[in-house]
């Protein structure tokens, strides 16, 4: 008998998977913050009600995480893509339609599930199921592609807006969702994974939850992407005013951080063309450290050249970042229960993330000013880099 092809399908699957991700994370992630002035003119609501909603909505994504990954890893990824892609549809339906501000945090609600169903992680882990020789390739990819969300958002939403109004607006992002993503992933992922299953080189190649929780390494790992997603939410939450504090105007800002999003695509396509060689641990721990020395170097900066420099490292790094973080873990503990280890690992991160901005606001009222609060978010993101550079791999269960 014919032994399956470890690569059939690959490129089908991972190109519709990719798209997903451009879509989903331009909508689900981005897209809000678009629609909070539009929104407050319409409905006289204030800032703080309208940023409760995005703040409930990644804390679903975080508490949700673990049951997404669980479902992967008993056999479930179709369902989990296209469903969420589903619900992220029906929760911009939905948004659209509100009137109270319980209605808006019902909707963010269900659409922080849908995050936790489609962002990223989920991709990983069904990837890394279905294609075990290939999965880092396929990860570069996603996040190759998903690294443009940001930049198709803004513009496409605001022309829809311009079309259809704000609520037309989400309609339609509902209506790609619900019935281009959804239907797309339940093709793409149609059907048994068609991939040759090599024999792990150890016993750890397998390690169960439990036995991760055992281990240095999950622990390290933890604390090291929780306080890197600290850092990236607690910063991008507050750089407006940092740049305001320095004296900047708007477009001044704008000009430096339009440099974020091609420097991140940068990264991952200079991995994706050259860097298959190099080591996972090595590219986590340099772009790590590259972090703190980025937020050092926006702390002290204060022309456009020295932030556009800033931008540029602070890209790069976040770029590669995701790569490490979606390739390292079945490096490390195996395949077979990815979607637990990964999704525990990720819900602290996760619930971080929510906590930033307003944790970040506490901070600032003891600490000088923004300058002080940019060195604090530098020793979290070099104590990241520390962590991981002391992960090691276990050598038994």
């Amino acid at each position: 008998m014919r032994a399956p092809d470890p690569e059939a399908g690959f490129g089908s699957t991972v190109g519709v998977l990719a798209a997903g991700q451009l879509l989903c994370w331009a909508a689900l992630f981005y897209a809000f913050s678009a629609f909070v002035l539009p929104m407050q003119r319409a409905l006289g609501w204030d800032k703080p009600t309208l940023m409760g909603a995005f703040t409930l909505g990644l804390a679903v994504h975080g508490a949700t995480t673990y049951a997404v990954g669980a479902a992967i890893d008993r056999g479930h990824g179709r369902a989990v893509l296209a469903g969420g892609a589903l619900l992220a549809g029906l929760g911009f339906a939905a948004w659209s339609q509100v009137s109270a501000p319980w209605m808006l945090y019902a909707c963010w609600a269900l659409l922080g599930a849908a995050m936790a169903m489609t962002l990223y992680e989920p991709a990983f882990n069904v990837v890394t199921k279905r294609y075990p020789t290939r999965y880092r390739d396929a990860i570069t990819r996603l996040t190759l592609v998903g690294g443009f969300a940001s930049t198709l958002c803004y513009p496409a939403v605001t022309a829809l807006m311009a079309a259809f109004g704000w609520r037309g607006a989400l309609l339609a992002i509902g209506a790609v969702l619900a019935l281009g993503v959804a239907p797309l992933h339940a093709w793409a992922l149609r059907g048994p994974a068609l991939v040759a299953h090599p024999a792990a080189p150890d016993a750890q190649a397998d390690a169960t939850l439990h036995q991760a929780l055992r281990t240095p390494a999950f622990w390290l790992l933890t604390l090291c992407f929780t306080l890197y997603t600290f850092v990236s939410a607690a910063f991008w939450a507050h750089v407006m005013p940092a740049f305001a504090a320095k004296g900047f105007s708007e477009s001044q800002a704008l000009a430096v951080l339009v440099w974020f999003g091609p420097a991140q695509v940068a990264g991952r396509a200079a991995h994706a063309l050259a860097g298959r060689g190099v080591s996972l641990r090595l590219l986590g721990v340099v772009v790590l450290s590259a972090m703190p020395l980025a937020l050092v170097l926006f702390a002290v900066g204060s022309t456009v050249p020295a932030l556009i420099g800033f931008a540029l490292l602070f890209g790069l790094a976040n770029g590669l970042v995701t790569i490490v973080r979606g390739a390292l873990v079945p490096e490390v503990f195996g395949r077979a229960h990815v979607g637990r280890i990964g999704g525990a690992m990720s819900a602290v991160g996760l619930l971080a993330r929510a906590a930033a901005p307003l944790l970040t606001a506490w901070l600032l009222l003891g600490l000088a000013g923004y300058r002080e609060v940019m060195g604090v978010l530098a020793l979290l993101a070099a104590g990241a880099a520390v962590a991981f550079a002391l992960v090691r791999r276990p050598a038994t269960r």
